[in-house]
């Protein structure tokens, strides 16, 4: 998580899409992957259901906001160490929700 949002700060593109502290971005993405990944499920009792379209409608995101937030995931999978399967399964979820999102068609 860390890693990711170390490359979100820095791109031209992503960064005006979240607010000026990332802290509470990084505990938000941490507490739903871990219970996504079968952890507690302490997301869902603080925020409510993921529901991620919802929470991404009021941003206008294009295929390159798309591309540019899995590329960053990408890179903080590959830092991560996970096995080859476990990063592959990681990335099609990843790529799967961030395809989600997509809410303007360009």
């Amino acid at each position: 998580v860390d890693r990711f949002y170390d490359g979100v700060a820095t791109d031209e593109l992503l960064r005006p899409l979240y607010p000026e502290d990332l802290e509470e971005s990084r505990r938000h993405l941490a507490g739903f992957l871990q219970q996504y990944w079968g952890g507690p499920p302490d997301y869902s009792a603080e925020r409510g259901h993921p529901r991620l379209r919802m929470r991404h409608a009021p941003f206008r995101i294009r295929t390159q906001e798309r591309d540019a937030w899995i590329r960053h995931m990408a890179t903080a999978v590959a830092a991560g160490g996970l096995a080859d399967a476990a990063a592959t399964t990681v990335m099609e979820y990843f790529e799967g929700a961030a395809s989600h999102v997509v809410n303007d068609p360009d």
